[in-house]
């Protein structure tokens, strides 16, 4: 019998793939039984298919929970406090399932950039993070991880673009981009 320790898992980079590289953590975790919880950051009123695909496994298994307001602008002004608020009820909605005993795996999508921005405390999320019940996996995504993080996790896995279809005027794809 394998040992039974939750990891941590970053995918950071600035590469395409990281939310799509948990999502498919996350289905082989339910296709073991474990039950997962994904809360999204940034992402918030697009219609995105991950969300119908988890439906069809069952909100008991796999739920998704979208907790932003789509992309946030940084730079040349401030950081929107509304966006700011909302990272910083995903972080808790995300802290509060880790530890729930619910779950078994929590995926914190895209929390990186939100961190980087200084949404949200980087030592607050590692300390939780370090501190969290054993058994429960946690995966963060999203570009720019926090070297404290990098430094906490079991798993860093770095996306680096070498070839992308923009490039060519090819336009994101329903069912592959979203």
């Amino acid at each position: 019998m394998p040992e039974e320790k939750g990891l941590l898992i970053v995918y950071t980079g600035p590469g395409k793939g990281k939310t799509t590289c948990a999502l498919g953590t996350a289905f082989r975790a339910v296709g073991q039984g474990l039950k997962v919880l994904m809360v999204q950051f940034i992402k918030g009123s697009w219609h995105y298919g991950e969300l119908d695909a988890a439906k069809l496994l069952g909100d008991d298994k796999f739920e998704i929970r979208p907790m932003g307001r789509g992309f946030v602008k940084i730079g040349g002004g401030e950081t929107d406090p509304q966006d700011i608020k909302l990272a910083q009820e995903c972080w808790l909605a995300g802290h509060d399932a880790i530890y729930s005993g619910k779950y078994d795996l929590v995926v914190l999508d895209e929390i990186n950039y939100t961190i980087s921005y200084k949404m949200i405390d980087a030592d607050e999320v590692v300390e939780a993070l370090k501190d969290r019940p054993e058994r429960v996996h946690v995966i963060c995504t999203g570009r720019n991880a926090h070297p404290k993080l990098v430094e906490l996790a079991d798993l860093v896995t770095e996306m680096r673009e070498v070839k992308h279809p923009y490039t060519k005027g090819i336009l994101a794809q329903r069912g592959i981009d979203y």
